[in-house]
């Protein structure tokens, strides 16, 4: 099995690096973890199905540097480093999976996609842009969906096998399924089908009862087609889909539960419809003759759809609908050369938007169409980039990495609401971007069981179409209108770590100082729209965000394992307060996550047939708080987040060759907490049941 890397949860049997190297391509070439010049966390498929993870953003939970805030039970986003929403980048076997909505603060795309339709997760902390573009400040997560496996099955024999995989779960009345079938000729082709079902009920919160409208209901479907061409070059065609019904933003209702002092909303409804989709064809040689070693060339499409609907208390209607539709090519090729092993190529996306939003009177009637939806109408947003990056190696022991990227991106908004006239106004933006990355690699003692690494990384992310034409709510007393004038963010993290692996012990620590400058922030307008304080975007902030990952995983006697984490975080960055002086304070950066620590001992039988885990995850009181913090009061009670500690008992039995049964009792002490900056409670204690079945 694969080895544990940056201290996640190990997986059953696992071996560590000394037995099996673990490979990962999150820097778009294969490399070992331990030698890579990258703080890389990885979680395979079997990781996830031994946590019976309920979503994507809840398979990070327990990653050093990550916190996981949801708004909703359906709407997690996870904070990689301090950043998230547009600020942490997400691709899908290496296409681009963000688009041009995406909004400053969390958001809820990580829970469009389907973790069980995932064969692993690798995750570079950090700044990324040189490898991806913009938006990869906080990390990088690349998702491989799982293949077909032809090429390890008999050479031209026919193959097919199936899975049907069961989880439970009694503090959230949830019943999810997934169902998949591979077949194909050993060597020459493969196809994967699969289909996830999922009912989740409300979360049952400690102290809180049933919280009302936190259930919702999702269906995913997803194909894959593997093909060999010849002895050089392959071909991958794959679809994937998922939709996600009557998703609430509880917090902002009169069904709301107050938690440790938070206030309620008083709408009435505040829910959303999501329906997304990727297809991509993908062509991969190996082994080329001429210049290029190797070449992955990837034509896409995905599409996103919203449909919101928002009740307020005197029963006026609000009908938001967004659409997205982007297209992208990437183009990936590796030589091996005099001067070090290049990776380089090009990529470009597109991203066509339409929106609207209309306002109904409590009897029916229309009193508003508006002139845009949550973002600008009629919108074209355009992503082109050129990266090369350089792997030398320096005798033995010292690898250096070069990387280089330009970047151009324009925004075409056809149709948006000035917010100074109310008319509707068109914008036409373009932004050039050249950034570099210097990284270093060390094995400190000969037999190479300690390896330093260092870097310094430029990152950047240009204004996307939410900058600029966003229109609506924001955090609990504001509204957000549009903004013109803007300039790429401009990123630089400088980073330093230590990694070991012995035979009975790896680990390693991390620490990162990244500045920020031209930082977009809400800014207030000195406005009153409805009640609520009018904020657009500037680049009005400067600041930073500095921290320490460590982690940790000793292999004991008598099939004994310790395993733990530890996070700290601090991140200050310009923020405006008083809206009638427009002054900038220095506070601390919004919902920064506070001191987490995590860890376990893990038992597993000789012939791992079974093992048992206790795991303890504990979160300090998250009071470093800015003045929107404290602002968001249905969020974030007075003062701070409580702190909480976790209790999990978790383990699985190979009941027979192809049969797993898992089980867990999760939140052993019935702790009622919530993840900072969430708008809803997470489960008291319950049981969770998982059934995987294979042939």
């Amino acid at each position: 099995m694969l080895p544990l890397a940056a201290g996640l949860v190990p997986g059953a049997a696992q071996e560590l690096r000394t037995l099996e190297p673990m490979l990962v391509t999150a820097a778009r070439y294969q490399s070992d973890v331990f030698t890579a010049p990258y703080c890389i966390a990885t979680l395979t498929d079997v990781e996830m199905e031994e946590r019976l993870v309920r979503s994507l953003p809840e398979a990070l939970g327990q990653t050093p540097g990550v916190m996981v805030q949801k708004t909703s039970n359906g709407q997690g986003s996870p904070y990689i480093r301090g950043f998230t929403g547009y600020r942490t980048l997400a691709l899908i076997d290496g296409v681009r999976y963000n688009n041009s909505i995406y909004r400053d603060g969390p958001s809820e795309y990580f829970s469009l996609i389907d973790v069980q339709a995932l064969a692993g997760l690798e995750l570079i902390q950090g700044p990324a842009s040189v490898l991806y573009g913009s938006d990869a400040i906080g990390g990088a997560l690349c998702m491989n969906t799982r293949g077909t496996d032809y090429l390890t099955e008999s050479g031209g024999q026919a193959f097919i096998h199936g899975r049907s995989f069961y989880r439970g779960s009694t503090a959230e009345q949830s019943h999810l399924g997934r169902f998949e079938a591979r077949t194909g000729v050993g060597g020459l082709w493969g196809l994967q089908l699969g289909t996830s079902l999922k009912s989740f009920g409300n979360v049952d919160g400690a102290g809180l009862g049933r919280q009302p409208f936190t259930g919702y209901d999702e269906t995913a479907w997803d194909a894959r087609l593997d093909m060999k061409l010849n002895d050089a070059w392959s071909v991958t065609v794959a679809c994937q889909r998922l939709m996600q019904d009557d998703v609430w933003r509880t917090h902002a209702t009169v069904y709301g539960r107050s938690f440790a002092g938070t206030t309620v909303g008083d709408d009435l409804r505040r829910s959303k419809a999501q329906d997304r989709f990727l297809s991509y064809v993908k062509l991969t040689g190996e082994d080329l003759e001429g210049l290029v070693d190797r070449a992955v060339i990837t034509a896409s499409l995905q599409g996103w759809q919203e449909d919101g609907i928002r009740i307020r208390q005197n029963r006026r209607q609000e009908l938001e609908y967004l659409t997205s539709r982007m297209w992208g090519l990437d183009v990936q090729l590796e030589s091996a050369t005099k001067i070090g092993r290049l990776t380089y190529g090009v990529d470009y996306y597109e991203d066509h938007v339409d929106t609207s939003r209309t306002d109904y009177n409590a009897d029916g009637s229309v009193r508003k169409v508006y002139i845009q939806g949550p973002v600008g109408d009629d919108t074209v947003y355009g992503m082109f980039g050129a990266f090369i990056q350089d792997r030398i190696q320096c005798g033995e022991r010292l690898e250096l990495t070069l990387g280089g990227r330009f970047n151009s991106v324009r925004a075409d908004i056809g149709k948006y609401e000035n917010p100074l006239t109310g008319l509707a106004d068109s914008l036409d933006e373009q932004w050039r971007n050249l950034i570099g990355s210097v990284r270093v690699s060390y094995a400190v003692d000969p037999q190479q069981h300690w390896r330093w690494y260092g870097g310094l990384s430029q990152a950047f992310r240009a204004p996307n179409t939410a900058d600029l034409t966003r229109f609506g709510a924001s955090r609990s007393t504001e509204i957000e209108s549009a903004a013109t004038n803007l300039e790429p963010e401009n990123f630089l993290t400088l980073e330093s770590g230590i990694k070991v692996e012995q035979a009975r012990f790896s680990g390693g620590l991390s620490v990162f100082h990244t500045w920020m400058s031209d930082y977009i922030t809400s800014t207030p307008t000195g406005r009153i729209i409805d009640g609520q304080v009018e904020v657009t975007k500037r680049n009005s902030s400067k600041g930073f965000v500095q921290g320490v990952e460590v982690w940790a995983n000793w292999q004991l006697d008598a099939g004994f394992r310790l395993f733990g984490n530890f996070t700290w975080l601090k991140g200050e960055a310009d923020a405006f307060p008083d809206a009638s002086t427009g002054l900038a304070v220095r506070e601390p950066l919004s919902r920064i996550q506070p001191v987490t620590v995590t860890g376990g001992i893990r038992w597993t039988q000789p012939d791992d047939a079974f093992w048992l885990e206790l795991s303890v995850t504990a979160a300090a009181k998250a009071d470093q708080l800015n003045s929107a913090d404290r602002m968001d009061t249905q969020r974030i009670p007075p003062g701070g987040t409580p702190g909480y500690a976790m209790v999990n008992l978790r383990g699985a039995w190979l009941a027979y060759d192809h049969v797993t049964l898992h089980a867990g009792l999760e939140n052993l002490l019935d702790q009622a907490y919530r993840a900072h900056g969430s708008g809803s409670n997470e489960p008291g204690f319950g049981a969770v049941l998982g059934v995987d079945v294979r042939f």
